[in-house]
């Protein structure tokens, strides 16, 4: 796939999980990435140590911090062509037991975060007729999950918000996709109970978790200087556990 190796790649939620697998393969493959992290200060640390990637604090859910926080990357590595909105929360509740603020929290960070993120990078991208937006969402926002409606509508929401911003980039070289895990092998997945965890396995067609660098795969494809063709789509990676 064609690249240009100066192209500066931003991945939130850049140092942990599927994130940090992102990033490790936007290096890889020659991009000069920024890595954004909200709170895990020795985790981001560690990930700089062994990484060399460059690595950014602040918090997606926040308007003015991510056009701040892009300003400053733009000064310090270049002008940024590539975003991977991948920075998501989880608040689990039943309706019956959700709060207003596990929903807000959830919709602010993992859909607003989205657009914080484009708004602050969409006019430079139109100045240079390029851009690439991969938006991270999910097969609960697809099929939808028992106790995560505030999570599954804004995974859901993110998959809406690719279709349409897809638009008005198409004709100026903007490329913006989606793709959509399935279950990961990640902390957060790790954190289901063994026996639910069963359950999930059992109901994959390929019989196994998803590998972070296999998202990291896709997310390659899409940023391609050669991907041109391909705006508006959500690629599913879920083993076959959901069609769509």
């Amino acid at each position: 796939m064609a690249k240009n190796p100066q192209r500066v790649a931003v991945v939130t939620g850049g140092t942990r999980g599927i994130g940090e697998a992102i990033s490790l393969a936007l290096k890889d493959a020659g991009y000069t990435v920024a890595a954004v992290y909200a709170g895990n200060d020795e985790r981001a640390r560690s990930f700089t140590a062994a990484s060399g990637i460059t690595t950014f604090k602040w918090d997606v859910s926040s308007f003015d911090d991510c056009k701040t926080g892009m300003e400053k990357i733009a000064a310090q590595l270049g002008p940024v062509d590539i975003i991977v909105n991948n920075a998501g929360i989880t608040r689990d509740a039943t309706m019956k037991k959700m709060n207003r603020s596990g929903w807000d929290e959830v919709l602010d960070t993992n859909l607003g975060g989205c657009f914080n993120m484009c708004k602050a990078a969409w006019d430079g991208m139109l100045e240079r007729g390029f851009g690439r937006i991969v938006n991270i969402g999910s097969i609960n926002g697809q099929a939808g999950q028992y106790g995560q409606v505030n999570y599954a509508a804004a995974k859901s929401g993110i998959h809406g918000f690719t279709k349409a911003l897809s638009q008005e980039g198409a004709a100026k070289g903007i490329t913006v996709n989606a793709i959509a895990p399935g279950y990961i092998d990640t902390d957060m997945v790790a954190a289901v109970p063994p026996d639910v965890l069963e359950k999930i396995v059992a109901r994959i067609p390929v019989k196994r978790l998803g590998k972070a660098n296999e998202i990291a795969r896709g997310v390659l494809f899409l940023v391609a200087d050669d991907a041109g063709f391909i705006t508006g789509s959500t690629i599913s990676i879920n083993g076959g556990q959901h069609m769509y």
